[in-house]
């Protein structure tokens, strides 16, 4: 935590009393950049690891020390402690095949998005239903240290009423670095907007609509590279996204921020790790506290973590708090992130011109 005029900001994830075993489903490369460094950090254990190619396991297992490789899940189910969560990181359509070979009752992360369509969504909320299972999505955007300590601040009534919420961003995202899913119809809403839709849905809540447009790149062949998102929740709040993944002009005009606006202050994060990816530069927390009398004075505050890997700590260690009874509180659950996924939804469909 940090202080600001003798209040203290916690903004660090709160990590269970009691750290159940992690089994992961898959082993691509979210699980050795972020999955596996936050689950060290966090002093979490991973009993074992699964793959459909399974030299690709077995590699990830060496490296991190991962005592088990099975050969399928049915194999890992059967061997997993009993108290085992598990850590599904495959690609959306494999998920609803995943879920049900697992055992009723069981905690469950899973890579986000929550489907590729609606309709998938809707799938995937149903089978975690049926088979009562903790379930939760990976939106770990949520957790990342500029965001809850924004989170707190606001809490705390440090900037008043929340009315103006901003995510920009432009850049140039390195896109071969994720082959299946550059190809992806529905690139960029479906896998990097879909952060920001998640997080301005956990601040202000639904939307009564979205307008919204997403473009291509005249020169790529990605489906789209570029998003402008709108949220309407009525006549004193604006919260909007803006995205622009094809600016390759250099580092000097490049941003990637959050900002927030109140009625007593403001706050700005830049999200470093976006910025000369997967490298990036460092985060910035800032704010602005309104003083009657005095002109407004922006401050600069230092932060521990980042997104990578900090915040897979929080996803991973809400769900476990929430599986061992320590809170009743899943805050990237199924029942949640249908939400998100249905505001995705909507914002596809305004920018077919279908709504």
């Amino acid at each position: 935590m940090f202080k600001l005029e003798n209040t203290e900001i916690p903004y660090l994830p709160v990590l269970p009393q009691r750290p159940l075993p992690i089994v992961i489903i898959g082993a691509g490369g979210i699980v050795n950049d972020a999955h596996l460094p936050a689950y060290r950090k966090a002093g979490f254990e991973v009993v074992g690891i699964t793959n459909r190619t399974r030299a690709r396991a077995e590699k990830l297992a060496a490296a991190w020390g991962i005592p088990h490789v099975y050969d399928s899940v049915a194999d890992a189910v059967a061997h997993a402690p009993a108290d085992a969560v598990y850590d599904i990181t495959i690609m959306p359509e494999q998920f609803v095949e995943m879920l049900n070979l697992l055992p009723d009752g069981a905690g469950v992360l899973i890579q986000k998005p929550m489907g590729d369509y609606f309709w998938q969504s809707q799938e995937i909320l149903e089978v975690c239903r049926r088979k009562n299972l903790a379930a939760a999505i990976n939106c770990q955007l949520r957790f990342a240290p500029y965001v809850a300590a924004a989170r707190e601040m606001l809490r705390q009534g440090l900037i008043g009423e929340l009315y103006d919420m901003e995510v920009r961003v432009t850049l140039e995202t390195p896109w071969e670095l994720f082959p299946h899913v550059m190809v992806h119809p529905r690139l960029e809403i479906q896998y990097h907007s879909i952060h920001y839709i998640d997080l301005i849905r956990s601040f202000l809540g639904e939307p009564s609509r979205v307008l919204a447009k997403t473009l291509r790149h005249p020169a790529k062949s990605l489906s789209s590279s570029r998003s402008t998102i709108l949220f309407d929740y009525g006549d004193t709040t604006h919260a909007v996204i803006n995205t622009n993944h094809d600016h390759s002009f250099g580092p000097e005009n490049q941003e990637s921020f959050i900002k927030w606006e109140g009625t007593k202050g403001a706050i700005k994060a830049r999200m470093g790790l976006l910025m000369n990816y997967p490298h990036g530069v460092p985060d910035k927390f800032e704010y602005c506290l309104m003083r009657e009398g005095e002109k407004p004075v922006w401050h600069t505050t230092a932060l521990e973590g980042s997104w990578f890997p900090d915040a897979f700590m929080g996803t991973m260690g809400s769900l476990m708090r929430f599986k061992n009874g320590e809170t009743d509180v899943l805050p990237t659950s199924v029942e949640d992130v249908i939400k998100t996924m249905a505001v995705v939804e909507a914002a596809y469909a305004s920018s077919d011109g279908k709504q």
